[in-house]
């Protein structure tokens, strides 16, 4: 399982969250800098001709934790900066096409780690609800992490890799391309609020408490870049890009000790009927995660319209949460 270390911040309420040292709850960055506001256009189309510039090169250099053959297949997909490792779901040889989930996981979730052991109920960030129900799982590692190419770019090329990531599952026969979901917690749930904002390939995007700003991430998490170059942060701040969400995204965090200042600041700031905002009461942001992936699990199976039918209400979640 990947290594987390819980960090208290300083005094609001972000989380960071990914594969190697999850700092929990950090309240530096729930919001964008006072005066900021969104240019007139989308994410995507503000990165069109933007090139970010690192002032810092940081890749992981950890191997690949080779998985048992029955839970998951190590492969690798190809992106830009070259052929990325993953885990995926191997084919179960029925004959069926099958929805599918790509999870980034939190801390350093450039990198992928042990995510087939099982993990407590009130701490499980492998998402192994998915697995248990059948779902086929991809865990992309991203640039600069493993022994990947490329460099970390913090919240930025890392949104190509995960669309590289679709791409890549889209194509494999074992599983339904009109069907593939994405996931992520803390620092790949910032990420994946990221990628819901820039494009609408994915049919639903869950985003277990992320950060409204990427500017009061501890140093192990910031974007590598120069900390007076605004746009190179604009970029990275899911609050100044929700109007372009344009598929089904739930932004859901704990109540207990989480990032719920963020997620109000993203639910304040949202207008787009296309994004709902739960703050599920009475656990964490890490116990959130294995009741809430477990209602998902049975709602992703039950999904089988043309287009995306989910809903999701505290209702919803109240019997499993108290289980």
């Amino acid at each position: 399982m990947p290594r987390y270390l819980l960090v208290v911040g300083l005094a609001a309420s972000l989380l960071a969250g990914c594969n190697s040292k999850d700092p929990g709850p950090n309240p530096a960055a729930a919001a964008p800098n006072p005066g900021n506001t969104a240019p007139p256009k989308s994410l995507a189309e503000a990165r069109r001709d933007f090139k970010t510039q690192l002032v810092r090169q940081e890749k992981s250099n950890e191997p690949v934790e080779a998985p048992p053959p029955k839970d998951f297949q190590q492969i690798e997909y190809p992106a830009a900066v070259g052929n990325l490792a993953a885990y995926l779901t191997p084919d179960p040889k029925d004959g069926k096409k099958h929805p599918a989930i790509i999870w980034i996981t939190g801390g350093d979730c450039n990198t992928i780690g042990d995510v087939w052991k099982a993990q407590p109920a009130n701490d499980d960030q492998t998402a192994g609800q998915y697995r248990k129900a059948g779902i086929v799982m991809m865990f992309p590692s991203l640039r600069g992490g493993n022994k990947n190419p490329g460099y970390r770019e913090g919240f930025y090329g890392e949104v190509d890799d995960v669309v590289a990531a679709y791409d890549y599952l889209a194509k494999i026969e074992y599983v339904d391309p009109n069907r593939i979901y994405l996931g992520g917690h803390s620092t790949g749930g910032t990420l994946v609020l990221l990628v819901s904002e820039y494009t609408d390939k994915f049919r639903a995007v869950f985003s277990f408490g992320p950060a409204a700003d990427t500017r009061g991430y501890p140093p192990e998490f910031a974007p590598p870049v120069s900390p007076v170059n605004t746009k190179e942060f604009d970029l990275r701040a899911p609050s100044l890009w929700l109007a372009g969400i344009q598929k089904p995204t739930f932004v859901i965090e704990g109540a207990v000790q989480g990032n719920g200042t963020a997620l109000n600041v993203l639910s304040k700031l949202s207008k787009n009927s296309q994004i709902q905002f739960l703050l599920v009461p009475r656990v964490s942001h890490f116990s959130v995660l294995a009741p809430v992936n477990q209602v998902l699990a049975k709602k992703i199976l039950a999904d089988t319209e043309e287009k995306c039918n989910i809903s999701l209400t505290l209702k919803d979640l109240d019997g499993s949460q108290k289980k």
